[in-house]
C-alpha cells in the first residue's frame, strides 16, 4: 500500500518538475537570444548618435541641423523600413518552424526588393527637406544644414532596407551571433572613421553622414557574405532574383506591421512638438526630450526580449507546436514583468539625481524628479508593450496590432494629453500622462488579444499559411 502511495505521489510530482525544467529551459533560450539582440539594436542606434555627437562639437548650427535631420529621417524613412521588415518575423519565423527553409530566403528576397522600392519615394522627400522645413517655419540656416545632411543619408536608407531584411532573416533562424559580431565590429570602425572624416578631413556634418552610410553598408556586406558562404545558412539560402513569389503575402503583413511601428513612433514625436506650444517651451521641450531619451534607452532591453519572443513563437507555431508556443508566451511575460519591476524600481530610487545626468540647471532637475514616477510607469508599460508586440508579430497579428495602436494613441493617448496639458494646464506633466494612458491602453488591448487566443487554431493557421504559399508556388512553376 505504501509503495502504491509513493508511486502515485511520484507520478504527481513528475509533471510539476518537468514543467519547471521546461520553463527554465525556455527562459535560457529567451535570454540567450534577447541579450545579444539588445547589443545589436544598441550598436545600430549608436551609429547615428555618435555622428550627431561628433557634428555637435563643431558648432551650434551643425548640431541643430544634424539633430533635426536625424529626427526627420528617422520618422519618415528608417522607422518605416523597420516596420515593413517586421513582416519577416511572421513569415520567415513560421516558415523556418514548419521546415520550409527555402521560403525563408524567398521571403527575404521579397523584403529586400520591396523595401528598396519604398526607398525611392522616401529619397525624393529627403531631397526637398530644406524647402519643406522652411515652409513650416524653421530657421533657414538650420533647414539648409538639415537638408544637406538628409540628402547625404540617402545611401544609408538603401543600405538599411537590405540590413533590416537580413536582420529578420537571421533572427528567424536564431542566428544571433553573426549579427552581434557584425554590429559590434562595425561600431568599433564607425567611431574612428567618423572622427577622421569630421575632424581630420574637416568635412564636418558631411563626414558625419558619410560615416553612417559607410557603416550601414559595411554591416550589409558582412551579413551578406555570411549568408552567402556560411554552412549555417545552407538550408535557407536561395539565389537572389527580382522575379520572386510571395510578394503579395509579404505586403499583406508588411503594411500593417509598418503601421504598428510608425503609429507608436510618431505619437512620441508629436508629444515633443506639442511641448513646444506650452508656456516656457524651452523648459518643457528640454524635459520631455530628456524623458523620451531615457525611455528610448530603456526600450532596447524589452526590444531584445520582444525579438526573442517573436522568433520563438513564430517557430513553434510554424512547427505546429501550439502548447510550446503558449509556454513561450508565459515565459516571456514573466521575463518582461521581472525586468520591468527591477528597472522601474531602480529608476524611481534614483529620481533625485536622474536630472543631473542631463543638466545642471536646478529647474530642469526638479522637473525631471517630479516626472520620474511617471517614467517608472512608462518603463513597465514599455516592457509589456514591446513583448506583447513581439508575440503579435510572431503570430501574424500585425493588422490587429495596428488598429490597437491607432486607437490607443490617437483616440485615447493624444486627446488625453491635449486635455491635461492645455485645458487643465498640467503642461508637460499632462502631456506625459496622456502618452502613458495611450501606452497602457495599448498594453491592455494586446494583453486581451493574447489571453483569449486559441493557440491550437493559431498553429493550424500558421501551417496553412506557409504550406498554401508553397503549393501555390508549385502550381505556378508547373
Amino acid at each position: 500500500m505504501e509503495e502504491a502511495l509513493l508511486a502515485e505521489k511520484s507520478c504527481e510530482e513528475r509533471p510539476t518538475t518537468s514543467r519547471r525544467s521546461s520553463l527554465t529551459e525556455e527562459f535560457k533560450n529567451l535570454i540567450s537570444m534577447a541579450a545579444p539582440m539588445v547589443v545589436v539594436s544598441v550598436s545600430q542606434y549608436l551609429f547615428q548618435v555618435v555622428s550627431v555627437m561628433m557634428a555637435g562639437h563643431i558648432d551650434e548650427l551643425s548640431l541643430s541641423g544634424v539633430a533635426l535631420a536625424s529626427s526627420f529621417t528617422n520618422v519618415t524613412g528608417f522607422s518605416f523600413l523597420v516596420g515593413l521588415a517586421g513582416a519577416l518575423e511572421t513569415l520567415c519565423g513560421q516558415a523556418y518552424g514548419a521546415g520550409q527553409y527555402q521560403k525563408c530566403g524567398m521571403f527575404t528576397n521579397c523584403a529586400i526588393i520591396s523595401l528598396i522600392l519604398v526607398c525611392f519615394p522616401v529619397s525624393l522627400l529627403w531631397i526637398f527637406v530644406e524647402k519643406l522645413l522652411i515652409l513650416i517655419g524653421q530657421d533657414p540656416l538650420i533647414s539648409h544644414e538639415a537638408g544637406k545632411y538628409s540628402i547625404l543619408l540617402i545611401p544609408a536608407l538603401f543600405a538599411n532596407a537590405i540590413l533590416q531584411s537580413l536582420i529578420r532573416y537571421f533572427q528567424s533562424q536564431g542566428l544571433i551571433f553573426p549579427m552581434l559580431v557584425s554590429s559590434c565590429a562595425t561600431l568599433c570602425l564607425h567611431i574612428p572613421v567618423c572622427w577622421v572624416l569630421v575632424y581630420k578631413f574637416e568635412l564636418g556634418s558631411t563626414g558625419a553622414a558619410m560615416s553612417i552610410c559607410l557603416s550601414f553598408w559595411l554591416n550589409v556586406l558582412f551579413l551578406g557574405l555570411y549568408m552567402m558562404y556560411s554552412s549555417n545558412c545552407e538550408k535557407t539560402r536561395v539565389a537572389f532574383s527580382i522575379q520572386v513569389s510571395g510578394v503579395r503575402e509579404f505586403i499583406c503583413f508588411a503594411v500593417p506591421s509598418a503601421a504598428m511601428v510608425c503609429i507608436e513612433w510618431w505619437s512620441f514625436e508629436l508629444l515633443i512638438l506639442l511641448s513646444g506650444l506650452l508656456p516656457n517651451p524651452k523648459l518643457e521641450t528640454s524635459v520631455l526630450s530628456i524623458c523620451l531619451t531615457t525611455t528610448s534607452l530603456h526600450y532596447f532591453i524589452p526590444y531584445g526580449v520582444s525579438a526573442a519572443a517573436s522568433t520563438r513563437v513564430s517557430n513553434e507555431l510554424g512547427a505546429g507546436n501550439s502548447q510550446a508556443a503558449q509556454k513561450v508566451v508565459y515565459s516571456v511575460m514573466m521575463l518582461a514583468v521581472t525586468e520591468a519591476i527591477v528597472l522601474s524600481t531602480t529608476l524611481f530610487c534614483c529620481r533625485s539625481v536622474l536630472g543631473y545626468a542631463y543638466s545642471n540647471a536646478k529647474e530642469v532637475v526638479d522637473y525631471i524628479e517630479r516626472l520620474t514616477p511617471l517614467l517608472s510607469m512608462s518603463f513597465i508599460m514599455d516592457s509589456l508593450m514591446a513583448v506583447l508586440s513581439g508575440i503579435a508579430r510572431g503570430c501574424g497579428w500585425q493588422r490587429l496590432g495596428a488598429f490597437a495602436n491607432l486607437g490607443s494613441y490617437y483616440l485615447v493617448g493624444i486627446p488625453v494629453a491635449l486635455m491635461l496639458g492645455f485645458l487643465l494646464n498640467l503642461k508637460g506633466l499632462g502631456l506625459w500622462v496622456g502618452i502613458l494612458t495611450g501606452s497602457t491602453t495599448q498594453v491592455v488591448l494586446l494583453a486581451l488579444i493574447t489571453f483569449f487566443t486559441n493557440w491550437e487554431k493559431q498553429a493550424v493557421m500558421a501551417r496553412e499559411r506557409i504550406f498554401k504559399e508553397a503549393s501555390d508556388e508549385s502550381r505556378a512553376i508547373v
